[in-house]
């Protein structure tokens, strides 16, 4: 199997993003992770959706709710089943939407690879303090990004 090269990333900032009048585009439901690479000055934006934005909003910042949310509760699964996130990629680009994968391993040393999205995977990963990589391939589109738009 052909490996695809990897770069280590860290949410960088996230945001609400204000589309410009006319283009049709509802303001209230926007929202863009920026993922910066580790130990280097490349960002790669991701526009997400409002729960994944607040979901890794309060990973950041360590916010806990009284009962637990979705990401809450997929951490509490993993834990008592004893499964560990050993990393998330971010794997695939297609036609203008990324796609991820969650490396899970479990107690007795099996490997599992689950499909999900990256919003989804990186709130997961901020729960788990798990790392989170990038295909080399996609980080060179965030570099085809004006810095004025980031």
């Amino acid at each position: 199997m052909n490996e695809k090269k990897v770069v280590e990333v860290e949410v960088f900032s996230i945001y609400q993003h204000s589309w410009p009048p006319g283009t049709g585009e509802k303001n209230d439901e926007t929202y863009v992770v920026i993922l910066k690479q580790k130990n280097a000055n490349r960002f790669l934006p991701i526009w997400i959706g409002k729960p994944e934005a607040q979901a890794i909003y309060m990973g950041m910042k360590g916010i806990i709710y009284e009962r637990p949310l979705t990401h809450d509760l997929i951490k509490s699964i993993l834990d008592v089943f004893e499964i560990k996130v050993k990393k998330v990629v971010i794997n695939a680009l297609k036609d203008s939407t990324y796609y991820a994968r969650l490396l899970l391993e479990d107690k007795e040393g099996n490997i599992y690879s689950v499909d999900a999205r990256p919003s989804d995977s990186i709130a997961i990963a901020l729960k788990t303090n798990s790392k989170i990589f990038i295909a080399e391939e996609i980080m060179q589109k965030g570099d085809e990004i004006p810095e004025e738009e980031i």
